[in-house]
């Protein structure tokens, strides 16, 4: 089975300093995590996220969705689980 990501909604969760979303593999929804330091990390010398900056971390994952989709698939295929925190090193 493939994971899907029809559903673009993302939000910011300050408490646990990260960027939520989710992924379908066929009837199962999987939750992803992005810390606020994977963002960071992405964001250099595009358009920085500052720490705990809901705008500019919700700007950093928009603009770079597709890698971290990616990011997100390649997770789930070496351990499906329902559930996925993705860190600076995934990246």
């Amino acid at each position: 089975m493939t994971l899907h990501f029809p559903n673009a909604s993302r939000n910011y969760d300050p408490v646990r300093r990260c960027v939520s979303f989710w992924g379908h593999d066929s009837t199962f929804e999987v939750a992803f995590h992005v810390d606020e330091d994977a963002l960071q990390r992405i964001g250099q010398g595009i358009s920085p996220a500052a720490p705990g900056d809901e705008a500019s971390l919700l700007h950093v994952f928009d603009a770079n969705r597709a890698r971290i989709e990616r990011v997100a698939g390649q997770a789930y295929s070496r351990r499906r689980q329902n559930f996925h925190r993705l860190s600076a090193s995934d990246f």
